[in-house]
C-alpha cells in the first residue's frame, strides 16, 4: 500500500436523511458511500444521485468525494482529481485533499501532491495518515530526509502502520543505510506478516546485499500472499503489488543466472494492469529485460557463482571475494563512438573519443563493452550485451559519442547507417535512449549516462529532410530544441542508488566535435575521470570548467542527477 485513506466526515446516514426520497433511491446512498462497494457499482450509484439534483453544498461535495473513491479503485486518477476538485470547490475537507493528493502522487506529480497534503494538515488536526502520505510524495521526489521525518511523525502520532515502517526503511535504503532499512522493514513484517509489500522491499535489500536466494524466497512469499488475498485498501493502485513482486523476483533470478525463471517473472509482470507510475516503470524495465533474455543471442543459464570481472592488462589479479560480494559489486560500462556516417555529415573524433574513454574506464577497473562505428543492428546488439552484464552490476556507466537527436520529447542515438528519408518513420532507424534507461532501472544500481552528442533535432518543422545532410562539423544534425532532459530519473524503480545523466553541452546548443583528435568534452573527461578520490559530480564540475575555457564559452556541459549521495569511480 502506497498511501492511506481518511474517511470523509459526511456519513451515508446524514446524506440520506431527506424524507422526500423514495425507498429505492435511498438504496443508492449506501452503494455510493461505502468503501467496500465494487468500483463500477459505486460510480453508477453516485452518478444517479448527482443526476437527481437534490443535494448541494456540503452534501453534494460528499457525493463527488465518494465517486472519486470509485475512480480511484479503478486507477483512473484523472477522474479522481476532477471529482475531488469539484468536491473541494463545494466544501474544503481534509479527506478530499488527501484523496486528491494521493491521486497526484500516483500520477507522479509529487509537488502538487505535497501541496494538497499541506492544505489538509493546515485544516488540522495533524494526522498520522497525512504525514505518511506526504512522506511518500517526498520520497517520490527523492528528498529522503524529509520523507523519513514525515514517517517519524506518522509513527509518533500513534499510527503503528507497517507501511510507515516499510517506507521509512525504503528511504533509509535510498540513503545507503541498508542495516537501518532492514530493521524497519523487518518491523513492518512483524507488525503484519500477512502483507506482501514489505517482503517485496526486503527482497530488494537481500539482492543489494548479494543474497539472491533470500531475495527470491521473499519474492515468492510476497506473490503467494498477494494472490491469496488481493489488497483491499482502496488507495493501493490496482495490480501494483503483483507487478512489483514479479519484477523484483525476476531481477533476483536474472542476477542469480536463472534466466528461465527470470523470463517467466518478467512475462508475469507485463500481464498486470499498470495504472500508477511505479507499476509502469516496473513494466518498462521488465519489457527490456525480457527482450534481452528471449533474444536468439541470449546467454545460456550460468552458475551464479561465476565472476566475469577481469583485471586491467598488466595488473595483479585481485584476491577472490565471497560469491555474494562478487556478484553485486561489478562495475560495467558501455562505450560507443559513431563517426563514419554514410548519409549525414561524418564526424572525425567520436571514434577517438570512445577509445580514450574506454581506456580510462578500464584503467580504473570497469568491464567495458566497446563499440566503434556501429550500424543500427550492431548498435542494438552491443547495447543488449551491456544490459545483460548490468544485471549483476552495482555501477553502470554509459558513454556515447556521435550524432543524437530529440524527436517529440524522446532522445535517440544515431547509428552510422541512419537514412532520414521523407515520408518514413525516422525514429525506426535510431536507438531510443529511454530503452537503455529502462533496462538499467533498478533499486540497487548507480547509473551514470554521458552523452557527448548533439542536442538538436532534425525533425523540427519546417526542416526538410534534404537539410539534414548539410550539417557542419558538430554533433548536431539540424538546429532545433536539443535533447530532452528526462522528466524523471527512474521515477518508478530507481530509488536506491540513483541516476546521473551528463550532456556535453547545454540545452539548445551543439556539442563541438573539436579541432584536435578529441572533442573538447571527451578530452576533459579523459583527463579527470580517473582522478583518485574525486567524487563524480565534482569531476563533472572540473570537466565543465575546462570545456567552457577551451571553447571560450561556446559550449557549456550540463547534467541532471538523482544521485542520493557521493559516488566515486576510482575510490574515495
Amino acid at each position: 500500500m502506497r498511501r492511506a485513506i481518511l474517511t470523509l466526515s459526511l456519513l451515508a446516514a446524514a446524506l440520506w436523511s431527506a424524507p422526500s426520497l423514495a425507498q429505492s433511491r435511498k438504496q443508492l446512498g449506501p452503494l455510493c458511500t461505502t468503501d467496500t462497494t465494487p468500483a463500477d457499482q459505486m460510480i453508477d450509484a453516485c452518478n444517479k444521485i448527482i443526476a437527481l439534483k437534490v443535494f448541494s453544498g456540503e452534501k453534494l461535495a460528499g457525493i463527488y468525494f465518494w465517486r472519486a473513491v470509485g475512480w480511484n479503485k479503478k486507477g483512473d486518477y484523472v477522474k479522481v482529481i476532477a471529482d475531488a476538485s469539484e468536491a473541494l470547490r463545494l466544501k474544503p475537507d481534509i479527506a478530499i485533499y488527501n484523496l486528491r493528493g494521493s491521486a497526484y502522487y500516483d500520477k507522479g506529480e509529487y509537488d502538487i501532491a505535497i501541496s494538497d497534503f499541506n492544505d489538509a494538515l493546515r485544516l488540522g488536526p495533524p494526522s498520522g495518515i497525512l504525514f505518511h502520505n506526504r512522506g511518500n510524495a517526498w520520497r517520490g521526489k527523492g528528498e529522503y530526509a524529509k520523507a523519513i521525518a514525515d514517517y517519524d511523525s506518522s509513527i509518533n502520532a500513534g499510527r503503528k502502520s507497517p507501511f510507515s515502517y516499510q517506507n521509512r526503511g525504503i528511504s533509509k535504503q535510498a540513503l545507503g543505510d541498508l542495516d537501518g532499512a532492514m530493521a524497519d522493514i523487518n518491523e513492518a513484517i512483524r507488525v503484519d506478516a500477512a502483507l506482501p509489500q514489505p517482503l517485496i522491499h526486503r527482497a530488494v535489500l537481500w539482492r543489494a546485499k548479494g543474497d539472491f536466494e533470500r531475495a527470491i524466497a521473499d519474492g515468492t512469499e510476497a506473490i503467494r500472499l498477494a494472490k491469496a488475498k488481493a489488497p483491499v485498501n482502496i488507495m493501493t493502485p490496482p495490480g501494483s503489488v503483483l507487478i512489483s513482486a514479479y519484477s523484483q523476483r525476476g531481477l533476483a533470478y536474472e542476477a542469480k543466472g536463472d534466466f528461465t525463471s527470470a523470463k517467466q517473472d518478467y512475462a508475469a509482470t507485463l500481464e498486470g494492469k499498470a495504472s500508477d507510475a511505479g507499476s509502469k516503470s516496473n513494466q518498462a524495465t521488465a519489457k527490456v529485460r525480457l527482450s534481452l533474455l528471449t533474444d536468439p543471442t541470449a546467454p545460456a543459464p550460468r552458475d551464479a557463482t561465476s565472476n566475469t570481472t577481469s583485471a586491467p592488462a598488466g595488473a595483479a589479479s585481485p584476491a577472490p571475494l565471497p560469491t555474494a560480494v562478487q556478484s553485486i559489486t561489478r562495475r560495467v560500462a558501455l562505450v560507443i563512438g559513431n563517426g563514419a556516417y554514410a548519409h549525414v555529415t561524418p564526424l572525425p573524433n567520436p571514434v577517438n573519443d570512445a577509445r580514450s574513454i574506454a581506456k580510462s574506464l578500464r584503467d580504473i577497473g570497469f568491464v567495458v563493452n566497446e563499440g566503434i562505428d556501429l550500424d543500427r543492428v550492431a548498435m542494438q546488439s552491443t547495447i543488449r550485451d551491456f544490459l545483460r552484464d548490468a544485471a549483476r552490476a552495482q555501477v553502470a556507466v554509459v558513454y556515447y559519442a556521435g550524432h543524437g537527436v530529440q524527436v517529440e520529447g524522446r532522445n535517440y542515438l544515431v547509428p552510422i547507417d541512419v537514412a532520414l528519408q521523407a515520408g518514413g518513420r525516422m525514429t525506426d532507424t535510431m536507438v531510443e535512449m529511454d530503452t537503455i534507461m529502462a533496462g538499467l532501472d533498478d533499486q540497487v544500481r548507480t547509473n551514470i549516462l554521458i552523452m557527448d552528442a548533439c542536442r538538436n533535432n532534425p525533425m523540427t518543422p519546417p526542416v526538410a529532410t534534404t537539410q539534414v545532410a548539410s550539417a557542419g562539423a558538430n554533433r548536431g544534425i539540424q538546429a532545433g530544441p536539443g535533447l530532452a532532459a528526462p522528466a524523471s530519473l527512474g521515477a518508478g524503480s530507481t530509488l536506491g542508488a540513483g541516476t546521473l545523466i551528463a550532456y556535453a553541452t547545454a540545452p539548445g546548443q551543439v556539442a563541438l566535435d573539436g579541432e584536435g583528435v578529441n572533442s573538447p568534452f571527451s578530452a576533459a573527461l579523459s583527463r579527470h575521470i580517473g582522478t583518485p578520490g574525486l567524487e563524480v559530480q565534482q569531476m563533472l564540475t572540473r570537466v565543465r570548467a575546462e570545456v567552457v575555457a577551451a571553447t571560450k564559452s561556446r559550449q557549456v556541459p550540463w547534467s541532471n542527477s538523482s544521485l542520493l549521495g557521493e559516488v566515486y569511480l576510482t575510490g574515495k
